[in-house]
């Protein structure tokens, strides 16, 4: 099995466990109930569609690799999830952007991914993408309403995008196994999407009152294992279970 295709399959998913677990951190603490609900559902969406690409991912490998296994028992540095994923909730401000700003991403590449040579791939897009396009529609609404609020909540949504812009630029920017993945009609090209996203986040931050930020330097590398220090702290949480007691089961 080409190593490129797996590694692309675990970005995918490493993407969606790792953005999954930080939104599920909101559950209880969301500042009304709908949206607690809302953001914990988002969650459980990432959380499912990681599961559908591990799974697949296990049987490519055909080595005993479990869903488990990929989720509970690699080191920081085996995982490729984009930098933007990582970051902390901080306020509700920066939740939603980070949310709107990967669904963006998110939808198109999944749109695009439905028409991937591999079968399997093509069908969780599919199945996936409805599911993503809620997250987008909830989280422009959002960003919406936050920067065409009030004077503070415009001003939290200015200092998230100062916090997260420079994370955006890895999201489409392929990897090598990116590039192979692509090449052989596997892979979404990032070329084609790019257009699409910058229209999508320019018109929602129009409505918003919020400017696309310009000259800002680049922060990327998780995709090639490179990761900020939050990403350990999360797999210390997600993974303690199963480290202190080793092939633990519900």
């Amino acid at each position: 099995m080409n190593d490129y295709l797996i590694k692309y399959i675990l970005h995918l998913a490493d993407n969606a466990l790792i953005l999954g677990h930080r939104n599920s951190e909101w559950c209880g603490h969301g500042p009304v109930l709908e949206q607690d609900i809302a953001i914990t559902n988002i969650s459980l969406d990432l959380i499912g569609q990681a599961r559908n690409f591990y799974q697949y991912a296990a049987q490519l490998k055909a080595d005993g690799s479990t869903e488990d296994t990929f989720a509970y028992l690699r080191s920081e540095k085996e995982f490729k999830n984009c930098l933007l994923v990582e970051q902390p909730n901080g306020d509700w401000g920066q939740t939603i952007l980070r949310q709107f700003l990967f669904s963006a991403y998110q939808f198109y590449l999944y749109e695009e991914l439905q028409n991937s040579k591999d079968d399997q791939l093509a069908a969780i897009a599919e199945k996936s993408l409805k599911e993503v396009t809620y997250h987008l529609r909830w989280s422009s609404e959002w960003v919406i309403r936050l920067g065409d609020g009030t004077d503070e909540s415009n001003r939290r949504m200015i200092n998230a995008i100062d916090d997260l812009w420079k994370y955006t630029d890895e999201l489409l920017i392929a990897a090598d196994y990116e590039t192979k993945a692509t090449d052989v009609g596997i892979a979404v090209n990032l070329k084609i999407i790019k257009p699409k996203w910058q229209a999508k986040i320019k018109a929602v931050f129009a409505k918003a009152t919020l400017r696309m930020p310009e000259n800002i330097s680049i922060q990327s590398g998780g995709k090639e294992g490179k990761h900020s220090e939050h990403l350990e702290k999360i797999l210390a949480d997600i993974q303690m279970l199963q480290r202190t007691c080793p092939g633990c089961e519900w």
